[in-house]
C-alpha cells in the first residue's frame, strides 16, 4: 500500500508538471516515421523551449491508433503522417481542416498538387500539405561502372546494352531480392510501369471506368500493364543474381555493399543500410529507362510525410503555430536532408546529399511519378502478384484476375 501510495503520489506529480508547466497549452502531435523519431524528439524540445505557449507532446502511436482516435472525437492536434491511401479515408471525409490560409501552405510548389490529389480531395479544402517527397531509382555502384567503362544509361537498349557488357565481365548487373515480395512492388514493378505509363493518367481513367475495368476498357491493367511488365520479366529472368528468390531485403543490402552486383532496385532509405558495412562505397541513382526516348526519364516519387491538422482538433491556433515552425525552411530542410528526402517548398536551396543528386534534377522538373503498387488499394494483394510474376506466374493471367479484383472492388464500394 505504501509503494502504491508513493506511486500515484509521483505521477500525480508529474501529470500536473506536464498539464500546468508554465500555464502552457498543450498539443498532441502525431508523427509516423520510425526512422526519424530521433530527429523529432530533439526538434519538438526546441520548439517547446523557444516559446512560453505551446507544450508539443511527441504521439508515434501508429495509424491505427490515430484512426481510432478519430472514432472516439478525440483525434491529435496535428500530424505528419505517410500520405497514403489510409491518410486519404480523412480527406474525403471532411475530418481535417483547411490549411490553404497558412503561410506553410503559400510556399509549397504547385506541381506537387497532383500528388496529392491523387489520394482524394474535399470540395474548396486544402487538407494536407506535403512536407518530404521521397524519391527512388536505380542505386548503381560508380567504381563497378568505372571499371567496366560504362555510361548511365538513358533508354531501353541502352539499359540491356549495360546488363549485357556487366554479364560478359562475369559481373550480376541486378540484386535482387525477391523473398520480401515489397521490395518487388515498389522497386521492379514500380519503376517499370511508372517509366512507361502516366501512372496518374491510367488510375484517372481505371477510376471512371468502375465496374467495366477490362480489355475493352479506356484503361485496364492487362491492356497497358502489359508491355512494362514484359520488360521488367526481360530484366528479372536475364540480368538477376541466382539465388534472388531465397534473398530479402537484408540480404540484398549486405551483399550490394559487397560489390557483388553493379544495380539495386531501392529507394533512398537503402543507402542507411548499405553505409552500416561500406560507409565509403560510391554510389549514385539514375532513372530505370523504359523507352527508347530520354525524354521518358521519370523518377518515382511519394510524399513520404504530410501535415495536417483535424477539425476536431480543439487547439488549432496553437497547432498552426507548430505547423508554421514546422515549415521554418531551417527545420524542414534539416529533416529531408537527414531522411535523404527532397523539400516540396518553392524556397528551398539545400543541396541534395550526394547519392541522390541523380534524381534532382528529374525531381525539379516533376518529371516524377507514383508507383502503382501504392496506387493500388490494400483490399488488392498487389504485392503478391508482382512476387507471382517473377516467380514465374503467366503476366496476362496475373493482369486479368487484377482487372477483375478492381471491377469487384468498384461494385462493392
Amino acid at each position: 500500500m505504501v509503494a502504491i501510495g508513493l506511486g500515484l503520489a509521483l505521477l500525480a506529480g508529474l501529470l500536473s508538471g506536464c498539464a500546468g508547466d508554465k500555464g502552457k497549452e498543450t498539443i498532441r502531435f502525431t508523427f509516423s516515421k520510425r526512422e526519424a523519431i530521433g530527429f523529432m524528439n530533439k526538434l519538438v524540445a526546441d520548439y517547446n523551449a523557444s516559446q512560453e505557449h505551446t507544450e508539443v507532446v511527441l504521439d508515434t502511436s501508429g495509424v491505427d491508433v490515430v484512426s481510432a482516435s478519430f472514432v472516439r472525437g478525440n483525434p491529435p492536434d496535428i500530424a505528419l503522417a505517410n500520405y497514403n491511401m489510409e491518410t486519404s479515408r480523412f480527406v474525403q471525409r471532411g475530418v481535417l481542416s483547411d490549411l490553404s490560409d497558412t503561410p506553410a501552405a503559400s510556399r509549397i510548389r504547385e506541381d506537387l498538387q497532383p500528388l496529392m490529389d491523387q489520394y482524394g480531395t474535399y470540395p474548396d479544402r486544402t487538407s494536407a500539405l506535403p512536407y518530404s517527397v521521397m524519391a527512388s531509382s536505380v542505386i548503381y555502384n560508380k567504381e563497378i561502372f568505372e571499371a567496366n567503362h560504362l555510361d548511365i544509361p538513358r533508354t531501353w537498349s541502352e539499359l540491356i546494352a549495360v546488363c549485357d557488357k556487366l554479364k560478359a565481365a562475369g559481373v550480376t548487373p541486378f540484386y535482387a531480392t525477391w523473398k520480401d515480395d515489397w521490395t518487388i512492388a515498389q522497386g521492379w514493378f514500380d519503376y517499370s510501369v511508372g517509366g512507361q505509363l502516366d501512372t496518374l493518367d491510367f488510375f484517372g481513367k481505371l477510376a471512371a471506368e468502375g465496374t467495366d475495368v477490362g480489355p475493352g476498357s479506356a484503361a485496364s491493367f492487362q491492356k497497358d500493364f502489359e508491355q512494362p511488365v514484359g520488360k521488367m520479366l526481360t530484366l528479372a529472368k536475364n540480368y538477376v543474381n541466382k539465388d534472388a528468390a531465397s534473398r530479402a531485403y537484408g540480404d540484398g543490402n549486405l551483399a550490394f555493399s559487397q560489390g557483388k552486383a553493379a544495380m539495386y532496385l531501392q529507394g533512398p532509405w537503402a543507402f542507411s543500410e548499405v553505409a552500416k558495412t561500406a560507409p565509403d562505397l560510391p554510389l549514385g541513382t539514375f532513372p530505370l529507362p523504359m523507352t527508347e526516348d530520354p525524354k521518358d526519364l521519370r523518377v518515382r516519387v511519394n510524399v513520404d510525410l504530410a501535415a495536417w491538422i483535424p477539425e476536431g482538433s480543439k487547439h488549432k491556433e496553437a497547432a498552426r503555430r507548430f505547423l508554421e515552425y514546422l515549415y521554418r525552411p531551417e527545420v524542414i530542410e534539416a529533416y529531408n536532408k537527414s531522411q535523404l528526402g527532397f523539400t516540396p517548398t518553392k524556397d528551398s536551396t539545400s543541396a541534395p546529399d550526394p547519392r541522390i543528386a541523380g534524381m534532382l534534377k528529374y525531381y525539379d522538373n516533376a518529371q516524377v511519378y507514383q508507383g502503382p503498387s501504392v496506387l493500388v488499394p490494400k483490399t488488392i494483394p498487389i504485392m503478391n502478384y508482382t512476387q507471382a510474376l517473377v516467380f514465374g506466374a503467366d503476366a496476362s493471367s496475373t493482369l486479368r484476375t487484377l482487372d477483375a479484383d478492381w471491377a469487384r472492388l468498384a461494385f462493392r464500394q
